[in-house]
């Protein structure tokens, strides 16, 4: 199996759930990952510096890890160790608080938890990444090293519930973190905002002349079978949902799962294009998401495609504020 095939896989999850004889392909490629990085110390040279990061600032970007909070600004959004607990923690991960669009994610969804009410607060600075990327390119030492660190922290307040508009984040804390005792009921953000528009305490204008594509993210849909919730949080806004042909379960990957979205890409079609194109067919103006790598993507693909006056990209959260009965 050449190198260019174990760094190529996006961990997406397809190829597991369509083989015949029930092949699990991800754990033999994190593995063969693990060998590349932690005995022979041979790993793409964007990888290189995303370690760095994540050694040294606890993220991928390699920012401060000091200004973790700085995306909060002027916002009201409660810090744990101020507010002493809460009935939910909201995961801002890596994502959320260093890159710009991401960041205005997660002000959107402060701002609807604070219209609904929700008792929620963020680590801030106590956060650090939720060891994903470590974990997908290999280095197994230095994600254990990043989940004992969260973990703690997590005790430490003794957490027990967790928003998360990150799937990466939110398949970390939700399903990988059991193997060291911790149990947590973990939501993602759609989820949750799809719950509190049912009951009433965010209310949707409901006429929405949009059309929507929805991309599922593959960590929320296929690993996670969140499909639903998202679909009947859009369905709300009274938007025209334009289902691309692979969606769901069966959805189409981004191509940045699996720690892809710190690599470069060079080899055939690259599959944000790919992905664009799909969603450019629909002929929806607007490619909806519900995970900062997809968001990332799409809106470069919407960008290196030439399509800009034609499309955009939008988190569910964004949507759903921008509907909102004041």
């Amino acid at each position: 199996i050449s190198e260019d095939v174990i760094w190529g896989c996006t961990t997406c999850g397809y190829c597991q759930t369509v083989c015949p004889v029930g092949i699990e392909h991800i754990p033999n490629i994190v593995d063969m990952r693990r060998y590349l990085t932690m005995m022979e110390a041979k790993m793409p040279s964007e990888l290189a510096v995303t370690l760095k990061g994540l050694e040294t600032n606890s993220n991928p970007w390699n920012v401060s890890a000091q200004a973790r909070e700085d995306w909060i600004g002027d916002l009201e959004v409660p810090i744990l160790r101020e507010k002493g607990s809460a009935e939910y923690l909201v995961w801002v991960g890596c994502a959320g608080a260093f890159d710009d669009r991401n960041q205005e994610v997660v002000k959107s969804l402060c701002r609807l938890l604070n219209i609904a009410g929700v008792d929620y607060a963020v680590l801030g600075t106590e956060e650090a990444c939720c060891g994903d990327p470590a974990r997908r390119m290999g280095h197994e030492y230095l994600f254990e090293m990043q989940a004992k660190q969260n973990i703690a922290m997590l005790q430490k307040y003794d957490v027990k519930k967790v928003i998360s508009a990150c799937p990466h984040c939110f398949h970390m804390l939700l399903n990988e973190y059991g193997q060291f005792d911790l149990q947590l009921e973990v939501m993602h953000h759609s989820e949750l905002l799809n719950q509190l528009v049912s009951e009433g305490k965010l209310k949707v204008k409901g006429d929405d002349k949009s059309s929507i594509t929805y991309h599922d993210s593959c960590y929320l849909a296929r690993h996670n079978g969140v499909e639903t919730a998202p679909r009947e949080l859009l369905g709300t806004t009274g938007a025209s949902l334009i289902e691309m042909p692979r969606h769901g379960r069966d959805g189409f990957c981004c191509g940045a799962g699996g720690a892809r979205m710190f690599m470069e890409e060079d080899l055939g079609t690259r599959i944000n294009h790919e992905r664009t194109n799909e969603a450019a067919e629909t002929g929806a103006k607007e490619v909806c998401t519900a995970c900062p790598f997809c968001l990332t993507m799409m809106s470069d693909g919407i960008k290196e495609t030439d399509r800009e006056e034609s499309m955009t990209a939008l988190d569910i959260a964004e949507v759903i504020e921008r509907n909102l009965i004041n």
